[in-house]
């Protein structure tokens, strides 16, 4: 009987795995590529007692660990077991993750996970295997994007590590980012990507300020130019969700006897004029940067940049406004009440 049943389970599998092909290829790549990184970490205590490491990357490291208490202590996030090992990605990237939107229309694809629900985005460990995905993408005639991921969160499934790239950024960067992921581990609603890619945004910057006011002070270099590239980047999300919004309008007045040309010109006058029209807004940071141009005509960013941009940014002002006018900036207050209005995986 009992090995009646075994056979009955290992022919379950193996339909299950002909039936989710491609969905098994996929978890068993993210698996071997989570994996490979995960065995390759060294404790945060070796890596600070190995001389042979940079004092700078230390510096960065002992900021992590810093950041993590703040954010457990004052503001209130999940205790974590993540940035307690390191991980040395010699100068390479180690994930990309692809969107794709139809070319007409602000809507992004798809893909259904099981546990974790629907996400318009996709991850890879390869490169390879994220090429192939977007030339697939392309020849169903979507319009695509892959970018280089500095940081991603398991949900609190595993302890992520610190990454060698995180050190390299900025202290106010490196807050948001840190405090964002923990965001991700503390609240994560199934079938909620923009919900929860916007939340965790939002605490990510509004944790990154009372970090810096509370490490630096409100005087400080570090607070005053994360500060001033907040408020640009609020400038330049509400620059592009406009364009997104009028690209939109583009799309819904295009009649169903319209060709592809007239389409095609439409579509990228628009986006031509948001590209050129970012040029114009200011920057206050006590050391500007040079904004190289991210876009030529050859390069222009597309559908899949617009609704990507819309799955993080669309929703920050509901939730400042929320957090203010409903909890009079409480945070701990508003961290309670989201716990207990959406169940978290």
């Amino acid at each position: 009987m009992v090995k009646k049943i075994a056979l009955v389970f290992v022919i379950v599998l193996i339909a299950l795995g002909i039936w989710q092909r491609e969905l098994f290829s996929y978890g068993w790549m993210q698996a071997k590529g989570q994996a490979r990184i995960l065995f390759n970490t060294e404790p945060v205590e070796v890596v600070l007692s190995n001389p042979a490491v940079p004092d700078s990357v230390k510096r960065k490291i002992e900021l992590i660990r810093e950041i993590k208490r703040f954010a457990i202590d004052s503001v209130g996030l999940n205790s974590s077991g993540s940035y307690e090992r390191y991980y040395d990605q010699e100068g390479k990237p180690i994930l990309w993750v692809i969107t794709a939107a139809p070319p007409y229309e602000l809507k992004a694809k798809e893909w259904n996970f099981p546990v974790l629900g629907q996400f318009s985005y996709k991850g890879f460990f390869e490169k390879d295997r994220a090429d192939t995905a977007v030339a697939e993408l392309k020849r169903s005639g979507l319009d695509t994007r892959i970018g280089e991921v500095s940081a991603w969160s398991t949900l609190g499934f595993l302890n992520d590590p610190i990454l060698s790239s995180m050190t390299e950024r900025d202290p106010g960067s490196l807050a948001e980012l840190i405090i964002h992921e923990l965001t991700h581990g503390t609240l994560f609603i199934k079938n909620s990507l923009e919900y929860n890619e916007n939340l965790a945004d939002f605490v990510g910057e509004y944790g990154a300020l009372r970090f810096l006011a509370h490490r630096y002070g409100p005087n400080s270099t570090e607070y005053r130019d994360y500060l001033a590239s907040k408020l640009f980047y609020e400038r330049y999300d509400e620059h592009v969700l406009r364009g997104a919004r009028k690209l939109d309008s583009l799309y819904r007045s295009f009649k169903p006897s319209a060709s592809v040309e007239i389409k095609e010109r439409a579509k990228w006058l628009v986006i031509e004029q948001i590209v050129a029209s970012a040029d114009t807004l200011d920057d206050e940071r006590s050391q500007p940067l040079k904004r190289k141009r991210r876009w030529n005509k050859l390069n222009l960013p597309n559908n899949a940049y617009f609704v990507g941009y819309l799955t993080y940014r669309k929703q920050q002002n509901n939730f400042r406004q929320e957090f203010e006018k409903q909890f009079g900036g409480n945070f701990s207050r508003y961290l309670s009440y989201l716990k207990k209005t959406y169940p978290s995986l």
